[in-house]
């Protein structure tokens, strides 16, 4: 048992102390000495682009897997929408207003959270050699090309595809990609699909979860899917704000982004597409999300018992537990979470074969970081496997 598992255990056992019918006294003034053990979870602070924190090489490639980037046609598109701000896309106006309302051109040139989004040369593999990334794996920011019309979108999509194509062509050794999609029109997102992967090479499909507050296990959106699976890549979905139908209480109190809002958007969305026969459907579909999870890996007990004992009527017969369908489909990335325990208990939960390392860059561009995953509690193989073998084996990227 690691170091950052048996912290968590030892904090555990001190709160317990606390509850009725708990540990006895002289458990509880045990449990007391090892909270007072328990150290503060780590966090580390923003880079200092004067003084950048240099990250050792290692034995392994650090392939980052949850890389965001986008094209200035997205960007000019966004201030358009935000500008006319509307109703159906409070989620987006909250997310991307800030950056970009009512910016000039000038005011966006000099924003360097869009400047890290829009470079895909000099700046990003500086950004990358000063943290010890090898490779990134890029997907197209989230919302993506999912809160514009139909044909906006699939022109979008096709041209950021067209976009990214050129930079990983540019540095094959440095990135590769994952193409967006338009599930505003699912039969035109197939057939990007099959373009993406098998004429420009993308390793996997990125779609940036709800689509006008749909999700993929709607059956519309299943040519999605089939066309994913056939190619043998996995999809990852990543967060946004929640859809309107959940959003207005996050909204209100502030946690409609990373805090909580991407987190429950994101596990809402997995366990849709269990629900409603997905991976049943489709059980050689590859899920990916990141952020350890999005909390689902401390969940399962639950989620299996309460489909087992309190079975919902709207839900599909399925053929297995919700356990089972995420650890045969679903892999998770660490991205942003630089944890070990939150880490350490998704390996043991879904298997070793199915945690990858991310950073979540430009949003948390930490070179400490890099050295925290580093220094997780693994053995070199299991470690191995995170860094850089087990998006090898699951999209076919070779570093």
């Amino acid at each position: 048992m690691g170091t950052d598992r048996r912290s968590f255990m030892k904090y555990s056992l001190a709160a317990a102390a606390a509850a009725p019918g708990g540990i006895t006294a002289r458990e509880a003034a045990s449990a007391t000495t090892l909270e007072a053990e328990v150290k503060p979870v780590e966090i580390p602070g923003p880079i200092d682009p004067a003084h950048p924190h240099k990250v050792a090489r290692a034995p392994y490639k650090r392939i980052a897997t949850e890389e965001a980037w986008t094209t200035p046609e997205i960007v000019k598109e966004y201030t358009k929408l935000i500008d006319s701000n509307p109703p159906e896309e409070q989620g987006f106006v909250a997310l991307w207003g800030r950056s970009l309302k009512n910016a000039t051109k000038e005011s966006i040139e000099h924003n360097i959270l869009v400047q890290r989004l829009l470079d895909m040369d000099k700046r990003r593999l500086g950004d990358m050699d000063s943290s010890g990334i090898d490779m990134q794996v890029l997907l197209l920011t989230a919302p993506g090309v999912q809160v514009f019309g139909k044909d906006m979108a699939v022109a979008l999509a096709k041209d950021s595809n067209d976009q990214l194509a050129e930079a990983v062509k540019r540095h094959p050794r440095r990135f590769a990609g994952f193409a967006a999609v338009a599930p505003q029109d699912p039969q035109a997102g197939a057939k990007e699909i099959d373009r993406a992967v098998n004429s420009l090479g993308m390793n996997g499909v990125v779609i940036n979860s709800h689509t006008k507050g749909e999700y993929l296990g709607d059956e519309k959106f299943w040519p999605i899917l089939e066309a994913i699976e056939a190619t043998g890549k996995p999809l990852y979905i990543h967060p946004r704000t929640p859809s309107p139908d959940m959003l207005q209480p996050f909204l209100r109190d502030h946690m409609e982004r990373a805090i909580m809002g991407f987190g429950v958007e994101v596990a809402y969305h997995v366990m849709d597409m269990i629900i409603k026969g997905v991976f049943d459907q489709f059980p050689n579909l590859k899920l990916m999300i990141g952020h350890a999870g999005e909390g689902l890996p401390y969940w399962l007990y639950r989620l299996d018992y309460m489909h087992t004992h309190v079975p919902w009527k709207s839900w599909k017969k399925l053929k297995m537990h919700p356990s089972a369908y995420m650890q045969r489909n679903l892999w998770v990335t660490s991205s942003g979470v630089p944890w070990g325990p939150a880490l350490k208990m998704a390996q043991e939960v879904l298997g070793v074969d199915h945690v990858i390392y991310a950073m979540d860059y430009p949003y948390e561009f930490r070179a400490e970081e890099v050295t925290m995953s580093d220094q997780i509690d693994m053995s070199p193989n299991a470690r191995m496997k995170f860094f850089q073998t087990n998006i090898e084996n699951l999209s076919g990227i070779k570093a």
